[in-house]
Formats: structure tokens, sequence, C-alpha cells
């Protein structure tokens, strides 16, 4: 699945908070979208999948313009995982995660085999099969997070979009969901709050800051202590891990950063 956003812009209560923004996930490749609090991610992937529609611009899935997609098309084709809980009526996780197949079901058809086999996989990739009887509104924030990227699975979309996947997960479970989701081989989008997870993860990044895309490329590229300095207003140390052979970033607090030129004055001076 090809995802092309192009130029892009959204307002909203009269503020510019997307200004001609433009990203490409080709087919296969796992892109990240990372930027401070505000920056516009979520306002972004809102408008991929059909929640806000740009004041200009044009998302295509393929070469299609999505907004002429019906509902059900775009559900067959992309499955979306929100930062945001939408679930409000007590159904149980396996309830939960079978309405991803309603996307390929016609009205009052029954779940088959095939659905029940295909959330039984996803409730054990997502290490969730233990909680299928529980109710989805008893879990923790963690435990919803994997249970709604197993009804994304189940809906076998050729693209997925999720905001902040790893929200809320132990990093037991954060590198379990970004190994499941890499494993996948299908274009991915996401929204991405730790910088190390996006540099292991990611094919491809786009920086957003304040509604444009202020970097993109290979983590390779984007990641440098220039870029996290000027968009992220951190102090950094990046280098390549020698066991991941991936980009590592090291962070420095402000009074680190003090005590470091402190040192460095004190030995100058000597």
């Amino acid at each position: 699945m090809n995802l092309i956003a192009e130029q892009v812009s959204i307002a909203l209560d009269g503020k510019e908070i997307l200004d001609h923004v433009s990203l490409r996930a080709k087919p296969g490749t796992f892109v990240g979208l990372i930027g401070p609090n505000g920056s516009g991610k979520s306002t972004l992937l809102k408008s991929v999948y059909r929640a806000k529609k740009p004041d200009a611009g044009l998302v295509t899935l393929d070469g299609e313009d999505i907004y002429r997609l019906s509902p059900r098309e775009t559900a067959q084709r992309m499955a979306v995982v929100r930062q945001e809980g939408t679930v409000e009526f007590d159904f149980t996780v396996k309830e939960i995660v079978l309405m991803g197949r309603s996307a390929h079901k016609r009205l009052f058809q029954q779940d088959t085999e095939e659905d029940h086999w295909l959330v039984q996989r996803a409730l054990i990739r997502t290490g969730m099969q233990d909680f299928a009887e529980r109710s989805f509104l008893s879990l923790s924030g963690g435990e919803k997070q994997r249970v709604l990227i197993a009804r994304a699975l189940v809906q076998e979309a050729k693209l997925l979009v999720l905001d902040e996947p790893t929200n809320h997960l132990d990093i037991r479970y954060q590198l379990q969901i970004m190994d499941l989701l890499k494993s996948l081989r299908l274009t991915v989008l996401a929204a991405l709050h730790d910088l190390n997870i996006a540099a292991a993860y990611c094919d491809q990044i786009y920086v957003i800051q304040n509604g444009r895309i202020a970097a993109a490329g290979t983590p390779e590229q984007v990641m440098h202590p220039e870029m996290l300095r000027e968009v992220f207003g951190v102090e950094t140390e990046v280098y390549i891990h020698p066991k991941t052979r991936k980009k590592h970033i090291v962070f420095f607090s402000a009074m680190e950063m003090r005590e470091q030129m402190k040192e460095a004055e004190v030995s100058t001076a000597r």
C-alpha cells in the first residue's frame, strides 16, 4: 500500500496546525513521525485516517483520493490504532478484537471459524491470549493498547496507522509490539514519542515542528544532535550502538550540561 500526503494544510479555530505538509510511506516500509507535543503529529494522522479533512492538499492510497473512498473501502485498506480510548461499552477482549473483522463482512453476517482463528492468532502475537474473556474496561492502559493493536491486525489491512503505539506499555511489550509491527512487512505510519524506538525501527522518519516538516530521511540522516537541539530543545550524544548497529541517543539534562561546561572551564583555566 502506497500512502502519499501532498501539501496538507489544516487550521483549527483560526490557528494553522499543519502548513503544507507532505510525506510518503512506500509499500512495506515503516515510517515514523516524530516531533514535540503540539507539533501536529496527531492532526496529520487524523487527516490520513479521515478523522479531519484537510483544508488544502491531498491524501492518496495507491493513487486514490482517500476522501473519495467509502468507509468500508477505507477500513479494508487501512487499520488505525488511535492514542485516545474509543471504547465506552463493556465488551470482552475477544469481542473487541472480533470487531476488526467487520470491514470484511456484510450486514448481519455471522463470524466464521477463520475469524475466530485470526482473533486467537492476534491475541497470541500481542501477548493477550489469556485475557480473551476479560472485560476490556477492566484492563490497564497498556493492556488495552495491545488489544487495540490485535484488533488492527485482524482487520488484515495493508496500511497500519498508529498514534503512539507503545504508549502506556512496559519496555518488554514496547519491544514486542515494535518487533511484531516490523515483521508484518506492511506499510506502517506511526507517530512515536520515544526517539530511540524510532531510530531502531523506522525505515524513514519525518520530523514535524510547528506544523511543518523540519527534516526527513533515514534515521542515520535525521537523528543528529543539531536537529534534536533545534526541534526538541535538548542536548544529546548520538552514536551507533555496538550491538544493534542502530543510532542511539543519550540525553543530557540542563544541569548536566552546566556541570560539563564548568568542568571544561576549570580544565581550560589550568
